[in-house]
């Protein structure tokens, strides 16, 4: 009998801590906007946690903790002014990052230790004292940009744990893959002109940032080739996704050979989220999750890592998050999915002939990844 793989989880509690103010959903507040509770709220990432203890898998993952990253970790991608203006910004009640990434006091330290537990994560991997990880770290990090924050995200998780894993660990080819419904710029950002970081992502077409995460941008100079960007027109499903992963996703793994692979995890393609016009349920991420889990194995010793990043739904998000964590484990834990069976009967689940046509556009890019 083959035992079932050992899966790190990243949390702590202070990223519930991390204070996104009170405006309308995004819109700030004022005489005209009453105020409510921004979407990048702690419910979802409470309520994935919450889920994953009733459901008793919470009980069979190896508990990893996240630890703060300094300031020299923080500026192998970002600028220092970016870095120090945070840190200023924190002492007092907080304000912007960058575009559209509210904080609170104190927000400079938590998004420290969320960038810390992104790469304690991929650090468990690399040493072995797990098979494969999930950090639920909070704030985000994919849309951060070398000089600002943007789109929630004060710092890069995800691309300074590969700076990391390729620095102090010898790591040599890593492979990110975005499937948050929105684009992953910011890891595009740092990887851009790099030839050894493959950056793939999985997203709605034109959404955020809009000016981001078309075809056309494939990587630029020693990099290129090594950006793949896959926007699916909105309404995409279950078929789309599929389909995406088949055709695009996988190949380019095979064709790009990483020795680890690092999942920008969003949660946000799901159905029922604010923030998206996708109809992902808990069972596509179940096979995406399952797909990459068989790529990782016969590519890369199964190193895998999944970091948390968007996923605004707090009733639909924990269950597409057991889902991916039941699939990691190889554990069932039997809890089911309420939402699932009216999601997956939607009209147009299947794939779509404007779907398809987007994917073919990218599949046509594998070949230009550099072997």
């Amino acid at each position: 009998m083959i035992a079932a793989p050992r899966t790190g989880f990243v949390f702590e509690e202070l990223y519930l801590w991390h204070h996104t103010g009170a405006p309308a959903g995004v819109m700030p507040h004022g005489l005209t906007v009453e105020p409510g509770e921004h979407l990048e709220s702690p419910q979802s990432k409470r309520r994935i946690r919450n889920v994953l203890e009733v459901s008793g898998l919470l009980d069979s993952l190896v508990r990893v903790r996240a630890e703060y990253v300094d300031e020299d970790y923080l500026t192998r991608f970002h600028t220092r002014d970016h870095v120090s203006r945070v840190r200023e910004l924190s002492k007092g009640n907080g304000g912007d990052a960058g575009i559209m990434t509210p904080f609170g006091r104190g927000g400079f330290d938590i998004a420290r230790l969320s960038a810390g537990g992104t790469k304690c994560a991929v650090e468990s991997v690399l040493t072995g004292t797990v098979d494969n990880a999930y950090a639920l770290v909070r704030p985000p990090g994919h849309h951060a940009e070398r000089d600002q924050g943007r789109g929630f995200c004060l710092f890069g998780n995800i691309a300074l744990a590969v700076m990391h894993a390729r620095a102090a660990h010898g790591v040599g080819r890593v492979a990110v893959v975005d499937w948050d419904v929105h684009h992953g710029n910011g890891t595009e950002q740092a990887f851009y002109e790099e030839r050894d970081v493959l950056t793939l992502s999985i997203h709605q077409d034109g959404l955020f940032p809009r000016d981001t995460g078309g075809l056309a941008s494939n990587g630029a100079g020693a990099g290129k080739g090594s950006n793949l960007n896959l926007p699916l027109p909105p309404g995409s499903g279950e078929g789309a996704y599929l389909a995406a992963f088949e055709r695009v996703v996988i190949p380019a793994l095979h064709r790009f050979k990483p020795e680890l692979i690092v999942v920008a995890s969003g949660f946000d393609a799901a159905g029922m989220d604010p923030l998206g016009r996708m109809m992902l349920h808990s069972d596509v991420y179940r096979a995406m999750t399952r797909m990459l889990l068989i790529a990782a194995r016969e590519l890369c010793n199964g190193r895998l890592v999944l970091s948390h990043e968007g996923g605004y739904s707090p009733w639909q998000a924990p269950y597409c998050a057991l889902a991916v964590m039941e699939e990691l484990s190889g554990i069932r834990t039997g809890m089911d999915d309420p939402f699932l069976p009216m999601v997956r009967g939607w009209a147009q689940q299947d794939l779509q002939p404007h779907q398809a046509a987007a994917i073919d556009m990218a599949a046509r890019l594998v070949d230009s990844i550099a072997k």
